[in-house]
């Protein structure tokens, strides 16, 4: 991720590199988020959504440079924050054990916050696709 964020602030980004910085952070997101699901400590459905929610996040801040204006990486629920909130998460698991608090577990409050940051992500991200489009015009 961090090869990829450099190549762009430094304007030296390229098609083949967005392929292959993108790609293996989508592959990533799935590959997480299902392991999370599995591991017997949560819901496994609240970490298909988490996963879910988590590439959506990420192609919508892809559509603003499909659509000819600037890719979005803004938002609360943005890659390097879905792992901080799933690191947290497996931490407090860790110390604490999978304690359940009103019938979830802490992966599944976990998974649950990451599912609400990426939606309120994406309404930013569109929001401000949108700008740009009207802007761009």
């Amino acid at each position: 991720m961090l090869d990829g964020l450099v190549a762009f602030a430094a304007g030296k980004a390229s098609r083949r590199g967005e392929l292959l910085n993108d790609l293996p952070d989508r592959i990533s997101d799935i590959v997480i988020f299902v392991g999370v699901a599995h591991s017997g400590l949560m819901n496994p459905l609240i970490g298909y959504w988490g996963a879910i929610f988590a590439v959506l996040t990420s192609y919508v801040g892809l559509f603003g440079q499909a659509l000819g204006v600037q890719r979005q990486f803004g938002g609360t629920m943005s890659k390097p924050w879905r792992m901080v909130a799933l690191h947290a998460g497996a931490w407090l698991t860790f110390f604490l054990g999978a304690q359940s608090f009103a019938t979830l577990t802490i992966l599944d409050w976990t998974c649950l916050v990451v599912i609400a940051g990426c939606v309120e992500t994406i309404v930013v991200r569109l929001k401000r696709i949108t700008a740009a489009l009207q802007d761009k015009r």
